[in-house]
This record gives structure tokens, sequence and C-alpha cells, in this order.
């Protein structure tokens, strides 16, 4: 078993705290250490935002230590408020037990099934009477509860925080009472939550556990995190010329960000690849060979290369030319509404033919087609777009000055 802090930190943005890992590891003496990893199926499939975080359990699991695949099937009809600036709509248990019994299948894509116990918390939820609940929200007021910022952000502007959502902290932090867990893995937008179990496991006089952090993964818009509900995921369970050509459809600038946070390159080969992009090579290459490892990764080497051939031949079929106009569409944000860009780019007469093409699918970023009218594309962005059969362009989002 090794226990080298730096290397079980890979990939780690924040630790609560560093010193006390480094003493728990050496007072556990070689014995495996319970790392707590939870997640509510509130969809059927898990992404690859999800596997940042999966990446790193593995690497404690390599180590020698266990996971607890925590499966929020009665979290998860309340739903996390985290990062959310209305109240979640309320799922049915028959939705929840639905999507649950995909989880455990896809998380072992990546974790060690000798090395990973997957509960369900509804297994001690469900045996918690009325008065367990109020002793349990007892153990924090108000006022504590609107320092989170998404609470406080939402009393400040008069939206509605219905009082069940006052319990989720509470019913997830006591998960880690149940589960005696000595670490516990989230993202950064769950610090809230996490520091929550900590202070549960004092209450109950426990040993309170580590927390882990790491950063959330931005979607195929390049604006906000990876996620089922807003359409710009990248599904584990996909079909590899889907995953493929999702990959393929990230920007020039994302793409670095991807390779940052789920290739299992070095560092030091990552900077060789910028490199070569700087000396001339086309991104496209570059983003292919990250497409060909995450698809290998999830379907295998065979499907991969399928996977790769399909969408060389895609491209040929479609007879994107060698040659063709190249412009620069300037913006004083960030982002651009594809319609917009479309329109400014001379792909389109007018904004409501962006729309009309883009919803009959006639519109394909890097090949891969687009059928979301609110897609954003980020500024330093550079792609080929192709609007109809016959209509190309290589166009470059700069950033205003």
């Amino acid at each position: 078993m090794t226990n080298d802090i730096n290397h079980l930190l890979t990939g780690v943005s924040e630790v609560i705290s560093r010193e006390e890992l480094a003493e728990r590891l050496r007072k556990s003496k070689g014995k495996p250490l319970n790392i707590k990893a939870g997640f509510d199926p509130t969809s059927s499939n898990l992404h690859l935002g999800h596997t940042v975080l999966f990446n790193c359990l593995r690497r404690f699991q390599d180590a020698g230590h266990w996971v607890d695949f925590v499966i929020g099937d009665f979290t998860g009809l309340i739903g996390d408020p985290s990062g959310r600036d209305k109240t979640r709509p309320l799922l049915s248990r028959e939705e929840v037990s639905a999507n649950a019994k995909t989880y455990a299948e896809q998380v072992l894509k990546v974790l060690l099934a000798e090395r990973t116990r997957i509960v369900y918390n509804s297994e001690w939820m469900n045996k918690l009477d009325a008065t367990d609940i109020i002793k349990l929200a007892s153990q924090q007021t108000v006022a504590r509860m609107l320092e989170r910022d998404d609470f406080k952000k939402r009393f400040a502007t008069e939206q509605a925080i219905s009082i069940h959502e006052f319990l989720y902290p509470l019913l997830q932090a006591y998960d880690s009472v149940v589960l005696k867990s000595d670490m516990e893995f989230g993202g950064t937008d769950q610090k809230f939550n996490l520091l929550m179990g900590r202070a549960l496991q004092k209450h109950y006089e426990m040993e309170p556990q580590i927390v882990l952090m790491v950063e959330l993964l931005e979607g195929l818009d390049g604006q906000r995190k990876m996620s089922k509900s807003l359409n710009n995921d990248i599904g584990l369970t996909e079909l590899p010329t889907e995953m493929y050509g999702k990959l393929m459809a990230v920007s020039d600038e994302l793409m670095w960000r991807y390779y940052a946070m789920l290739s299992f390159r070095s560092a030091g080969e990552q900077a060789k690849l910028k490199q070569s992009v700087k000396d001339g090579s086309n991104p496209r290459d570059i983003k292919a060979l990250l497409a060909s490892e995450i698809v290998e990764r999830f379907h295998g080497a065979a499907a991969a290369k399928n996977a790769e051939e399909d969408f060389i031949t895609r491209f040929q079929r479609n007879e994107m030319p060698d040659e063709m106009p190249e412009c620069e569409v300037e913006t004083k944000d960030k982002t651009m509404r594809l319609p917009q860009l479309l329109r400014e780019a001379g792909l389109t007469s007018s904004s409501s033919e962006s729309m009309r093409m883009i919803k009959a699918g006639a519109v394909k970023i890097d090949g891969a087609k687009v059928d979301d009218v609110a897609t954003e594309i980020k500024a330093g962005s550079k792609n080929v777009y192709q609007v109809g059969k016959r209509k190309f362009s290589r166009i470059r989002l700069k950033l205003s000055k």
C-alpha cells in the first residue's frame, strides 16, 4: 500500500485538511480507510464530469483504501440545492429507483469492484422516524443554513427556499455518521454539504472526516458545469460514435481543460501537444487523440478505432472542402449565441434563419451536429462551421478590446 500524499492528491483542488489526512494515514498503520462519495440518482446516466472525481477515488483504491459509493435514493427525493437558484422539482420514488439501478454498473467502469461498496442511503434513512429527524434538524440553525451561498443569494433576492431543502445537508451528512467515513470526496460546489458531515460526526463524538474537493468540469457549452439537465454532457453510456463526435465538437480552447481534467497523459506530454499546436499542428488532430483516449477507456480500443474511422468517413462524406473562407467575429462578451455568430459570419442572412437551420439539424461545428439554439460559443474558440450542405467557414470568435 503506497500512501504518497502528493500522488493521492493528484486532481484534488482543496483538502480540509492536508495535515489531518497525513495524520489519519499515519495512524491507520497500513489499514484501509473508508472513503465516501455520494451521488443522487437525479438522472439515469453518469457523465465525464463525474469521472474527474472517480479518477481521484481510483488512486486511493490503488493505494489499498475502500470506497463507499453512496447512491442517494433517499436524499434524491429531496434534491441537492447546491448551485440552484430555485427549488428542484421533486422526483418520484419510482424515478429515483429507476435511475439508481444504472449507477452501480456505470461507476465500476472506473472504480475497482473489489474495493467498492455500493450502498443506498434509504437503507438507514427509512429507519429514521419523525423524532429522529427533529433531533437531527436541531443540530443546525437557520442562520447557519443561510450562510450557504446559494441560500444566501435566494434569500437576498426573495426567491423561495423550501423547508425540506434545509434538511438535505443534514441528511447527506448523516450518511457519513452511519458509514463512519474517514474521508469524503465531492465537487467544489459541495463544500457546505461536506463540511456538514464533519460537524455532524463531531456531534456524534467521531473523528471528523477529511474533506477532499475536485473542480467541476465545464460542459460542451464551455460555460456551465457538465450536467444532463443542461444538455451539455457526454454520458458514459453513450455510443462510442456519439462520445467521439461530442468530444470532437469541443472548442479548441476548452480542449485543453478536458485534457487537464480527463486525460491520463502526463503534464509533460500535454505541454508537448500544446507546443505542437503553436508550431502549426491542426488542433483537430490533437482533439482526435483525446477523443480516442476517452472512448477507448469506456468502450475499448476496437470501439475507439471504429468511432474514429466513422467520424473521418462522415467528415469526408459531407464533402468538407480543404479550402474554405476564414473570418473573425468580435464580441464584447465572453460568449456569443450560435445564431448570432452564424449571422455575423455571413453563413445566414438573419438570426431567425440561423435558428431555423439549427432546429432543422442543418448546422454543424467541426462536423458534429448542433441542434440547440441556445448554444453559446466561447470567445477565443476557432472552429469549422457548416450550414446546410455547401456553406462552410472557419470562424474565430475574438474578444474585442
